[in-house]
């Protein structure tokens, strides 16, 4: 059993449990297939996912988020990569303003080798300033 299986097997127990379900095979074997538009799981297959044996396709994946309100990453991955990104992406927004938003944007629609060029100078700008130390040429 891989740690990625095994930690998928436990986010799906807790989300059952905090939708209000056994985490049960036969329980999800009926929920399961009552919400799945797809082929059906038979209980040896989804005793295999709370066992962490296996991952579900994405489509059975997609059907087990919507059933138990949980957005299908947090079920493979967890809740802290989201969370970093969230975390990343405020930082980032309360960071910069509409002039910077605007510079951003432009830079963004000009070709890739002026976009170098302005990389390159913002980079010995930030050397030069002591933000940033050299790096080798590319």
């Amino acid at each position: 059993m891989t740690q990625a299986r095994a930690q998928f097997a436990l986010r799906l127990r807790d989300a059952m449990l905090a939708a209000g379900y056994e985490p049960r095979p036969a329980v999800l074997e009926r929920e399961f297939n009552m919400r799945h538009w797809g082929k059906p799981m038979t209980l040896h297959g989804v005793r295999r996912w709370l066992k962490g044996e296996t991952l579900p396709s994405h489509a059975k994946l997609m059907t087990l988020s919507e059933w138990l309100r949980v957005p299908p990453e947090d079920l493979v991955f967890g809740v802290g990569p989201r969370r970093r990104l969230e975390a990343r992406q405020a930082a980032w927004d309360q960071g910069i303003g509409y002039v910077e938003r605007d510079l951003f944007e432009l830079f963004l629609k000009l070709p890739p080798p002026a976009r170098k060029t302005v990389r390159e100078v913002i980079v010995a700008l930030a050397v030069a300033n002591g933000i940033a130390k050299p790096r080798a040429p590319e």
